[in-house]
C-alpha cells in the first residue's frame, strides 16, 4: 500500500482498533471489576500521555480505552451457578485426564480468562465441551478422555 494512503498524525500513524469478540460479553462480578480497573488504568494512562505531549503513547492508549470501553459498555453480569448439578458458566469444576492428571477451572468472560491461573472462557473448546454435563461424565479433552469429578 502507498503512503499516501497511511492516515497520520504530526508523524504518528493511528493504531488500529483491537479486535472485539463476535460473542456476547458474559462476564463474572470479578470480571466486571477486572474491566472497570483497566478502563480506569489506561484511562490515567491516556491522560498521562497527554500531559506529556507523547504522541505515541496517545494513540496507542486511546486505541486501549476505545477496547475496553466497549467491553465495558457491552458487559452482561452473569451471577454465580445457584446450582451445581451441571457445569455452566461461572462454575469451577475439575477433570481428570486419562493419565490421572486433574486440573481445576472455573468458566469465565473471554477477557477475564487466564488458563495458567485456572481460569477458561466459556467459548474455548474446553468450556463448550464442559457446559451441561455433570459429575461423573465425560469429555473430549485434547484427543483424550477426560472425567468431571467435581463441579462447585
Amino acid at each position: 500500500m502507498s503512503r499516501a494512503f497511511v492516515k497520520e498524525q504530526d508523524g504518528v500513524e493511528e493504531l488500529p482498533d483491537r479486535l472485539i469478540s463476535e460473542h456476547p460479553n458474559l462476564v463474572t462480578a470479578e470480571g466486571l471489576a477486572q474491566i472497570e480497573a483497566e478502563v480506569a488504568r489506561v484511562d490515567a494512562a491516556h491522560a498521562s500521555a497527554q500531559a506529556s505531549g507523547d504522541r505515541s503513547e496517545m494513540a496507542a492508549t486511546a486505541r486501549d480505552l476505545r477496547y475496553w470501553s466497549a467491553r465495558l459498555a457491552s458487559a452482561e453480569l452473569v451471577p454465580p451457578p445457584a446450582d451445581n448439578t451441571q457445569v455452566q458458566f461461572g462454575s469451577k469444576v475439575t477433570i481428570e485426564r486419562a493419565d490421572g492428571r486433574a486440573q481445576t477451572y472455573r468458566i469465565v468472560g473471554e477477557d477475564e480468562a487466564n488458563p495458567a491461573k485456572g481460569s477458561i472462557s466459556y467459548v474455548s473448546p474446553l468450556a463448550r465441551a464442559l457446559a451441561g454435563k455433570s459429575v461423573g461424565e465425560t469429555v473430549k479433552v485434547a484427543g483424550s478422555e477426560a472425567e468431571i469429578t467435581a463441579i462447585a
